[in-house]
Order: C-alpha cells, then structure tokens, then sequence
C-alpha cells in the first residue's frame, strides 16, 4: 500500500463515521489522480453510493473484480455506482491493472 493511499485511508477514517442502521444511503467519492484511487471509503453500506471522479488525464475505469460493477471514466468525467451487496468488494482500473483497491460494505 502506498504511503499516499494509506494517509488517504486514515483521514477518510476520521472524516466519515460510519451511518447508523436504517440511515438514509450515503454517498462517498473516490478520486482517480496520478494512477491511484483514494480516498478508501469507511462506512460503506448497502445502498449507498461511490462517486468516481477521475481527475487524471487518462481514461480510467473502476471495474469490481466481481464484475458488481464496471465504469468508465474520460479524463475529468464522474459516475456512481450504487453498492448492492455486503462484504469486501476488490476493484481496479481494467486499462491499468496495478491500479487496485477495494471496498468494505456492511449491511
């Protein structure tokens, strides 16, 4: 883990406190910028939302090793995906393999 994405995890801990049960869905954003995906969400739940924001100059995607989802994301272009299912869901950029991470869903 890189020591960018591990300082983004640990103020995505801080800054997102994960919803209480029955909470309206949320939605977290995750930015692509020089080839990494950050910050990892915390608190992640069925039915919220990951915002992906590519601030890159490359085409990127966010594609679930699962195949849970899949987006493509033109330099500068946003999507979301609405999580579905609980448990450890692994993702990457299908154009950049060595660009991972993963996401923790409860429910």
């Amino acid at each position: 883990m890189s020591t960018r994405f591990a300082a983004a995890a640990i103020w995505a801990a801080a800054a997102f406190s994960p919803a209480p049960a029955g909470a309206a869905p949320r939605v977290y954003t995750v930015t692509i910028q020089n080839m990494t995906f950050s910050p990892a969400p915390v608190g992640l739940r069925i039915g919220d939302s990951v915002e992906w924001v590519n601030n890159d100059i490359l085409r990127h995607t966010a594609t679930a090793a699962d195949r849970s989802f899949s987006v493509e994301l033109a330099p500068k272009a946003r999507a979301r995906t609405r999580l579905a299912k609980p448990g450890v869901v692994r993702f990457f950029c299908r154009f950049h393999p060595g660009m991972k991470g993963q996401l923790s869903v409860g429910k």
